[in-house]
């Protein structure tokens, strides 16, 4: 039988083991939650106050072209349906705009990322104002911040994106995941723009977690899908079907491109759109509810043609806050 200062000793010993495995080289990583952990959820989240919400709009023709002109009259914005008074209402907002440029860099991208990489700065370019940022992103088998940070500097922009380099597998959730969390600091508009061919093979995090933290860091998600024929026989679509319905729950939109100038096309009308926002916010009314997700709903009334307009916004915000 061991004596008890013995089992001490390896209880400590123990102990000390995993301690260690937490804090170990992969712990600044995206880590999956466990079973247990997901059982615990309501342990590992934060409360926040609901003060002001803000929701960016973007308003488009039958044709797919922005809508300018609108006034806060012509805007109804409900909450889980009960209509909210809309007490700040902003057209083009000047708010500071802060853009993470995700690239997929896999292998299955390898031909055509230098058109990748020319288009995205042309894009960079043609959006940037002195008051806004973007840091650029490539992810492989892992997720790389290649400017580091947020800045307006094009050379420095350029220069990450012309140095981003081919991986292996697609961590694309991590990507979606770490740029929201760094996103979700900065004040003003933010946006995430993904060019991708829509798969994920190797991320720590799952879609419900890349997607509540867009949704948490107020993030719009656009989605560039580069595929080599949209229509392919065989191809496998579920990473896009995820794609597009991230983008259409955080306000944004998704594109395919099948050539270079489908691709500059794609980030042109991402930069009109980004100029022919409005912004809409308001303070809650008392609610009877203790959801944890409040839906957004937001309408044109008393515009002409607006029967053929389009609206996009946020589906809704989070009550309280992960602890991922």
């Amino acid at each position: 039988m061991k004596k008890p200062a013995t089992r001490l000793l390896l209880a400590m010993l123990i102990s000390a083991c995993g301690v260690w495995a937490q804090q170990g080289p992969d712990s600044q990583k995206p880590q999956k939650p466990s079973s247990s952990e997901r059982q615990s959820d309501s342990t590992t989240t934060l409360k926040v106050d609901v003060n002001l919400v803000n929701v960016f709009v973007t308003v488009t023709d039958p044709h797919g072209a922005p809508v300018g002109g609108l006034t806060r009259e012509n805007f109804v914005l409900k909450e889980d349906d009960s209509e909210q008074t809309i007490k700040i209402f902003d057209k083009e907002s000047a708010l500071p705009l802060s853009i993470a440029l995700a690239v997929d860099t896999s292998l299955s991208t390898r031909h055509d990322l230098p058109l990748e990489q020319a288009s995205a700065k042309r894009f960079a370019h043609e959006i940037l104002r002195p008051v806004d940022a973007l840091s650029v992103y490539a992810f492989s088998e892992t997720v790389h911040e290649s400017t580091p940070g947020y800045t307006a500097d094009l050379k420095r922009i350029d220069e990450s994106i012309d140095h981003i380099r081919v991986g292996a597998a697609t961590a694309l959730y991590d990507a979606i995941y770490l740029a929201s969390r760094a996103l979700d600091h900065r004040k003003g508009r933010k946006v995430i723009v993904l060019i991708t061919d829509g798969g994920d093979t190797v991320s720590r995090v799952d879609y419900k977690e890349a997607v509540r933290a867009a949704e948490e860091a107020e993030a719009i998600v656009y989605s560039i899908i580069v595929v080599p024929i949209e229509s392919s026989a065989g191809r496998e679509t579920g990473g896009e079907h995820a794609l597009i319905q991230l983008s259409e729950d955080t306000g944004g939109k998704y594109y395919y491109a099948t050539s270079i100038t489908q691709l500059d096309d794609a980030f042109r009308k991402i930069s009109d759109e980004l100029r022919t926002q409005y912004l809409l916010a308001y303070y809650p009314s008392q609610h009877s509810s203790f959801s944890e997700f409040r839906r957004i709903e937001v309408k044109i009334v008393s515009a002409p043609d607006s029967a053929g307009y389009r609206v996009r916004h946020r589906a809704g915000y989070y009550t309280v806050k992960s602890d991922f």
